[in-house]
């Protein structure tokens, strides 16, 4: 076993490789799959509006899955508390429907404007392998959800918050 990892139970699959050599062969470093769930409810916010957000977890180190489902009434207090709502160790994904105003210059009219966000959240005091698992997982998720306006990561509240999300969905808009 190599000397940097603690003894962990073999692997139900073949021996594990090398995680650069591993790249090539699948569509991600991790090997983690997408559910199809989860496309299906994203076409459900993107399409439909049917829902706020979706919390997505990767269950058993192999399939990104939903967790939570945000009903269209729900705010943003109600998204973070679901993402962070495995505690302190553990990581989430998350897609928002966020909405805001947005004043033209020089207008004094203000638009409605919604984007779709993608966050990641692994809080500094998750476990190292979480991390890793998760940000090695993060681009198989971006790659199904078709149509994200902005990819987020964040490792702790200010950078989940409201303000911080709104003001990197507003630079956006300056364009």
């Amino acid at each position: 076993l190599h000397p940097l990892h603690p003894p962990s139970p073999p692997p139900s699959s073949a021996p594990r490789q090398p995680a650069d050599q591993s790249v090539e062969q699948g569509s991600m470093a991790s090997g983690v799959k997408v559910a199809e769930e989860v496309k299906i409810k994203y076409d459900d916010i993107k399409k439909k509006k049917s829902y706020r957000y979706l919390v997505f977890f990767i269950k058993d180190e192999k399939v990104i899955t939903v967790e939570k489902i945000g009903d269209r009434d729900s705010n943003y207090n109600d998204f973070l508390r679901d993402l962070t709502g495995a505690g302190p160790d553990d990581c989430r994904y998350g897609v928002f429907d966020f909405e805001y105003t947005h004043q033209c210059q020089g207008t004094s009219e203000a638009t409605k404007k919604e984007k779709l966000f993608l966050m990641s959240w692994c809080p500094d005091s998750a476990k190292i392998k979480k991390k890793m698992l998760y940000s090695s997982s993060f681009d198989a998720l971006k790659k199904c959800l078709v149509g994200i306006q902005k990819y987020i990561q964040a490792t702790d509240e200010s950078e989940a918050s409201a303000e911080c999300v709104e003001e990197q969905l507003r630079k956006m808009d300056r364009v």
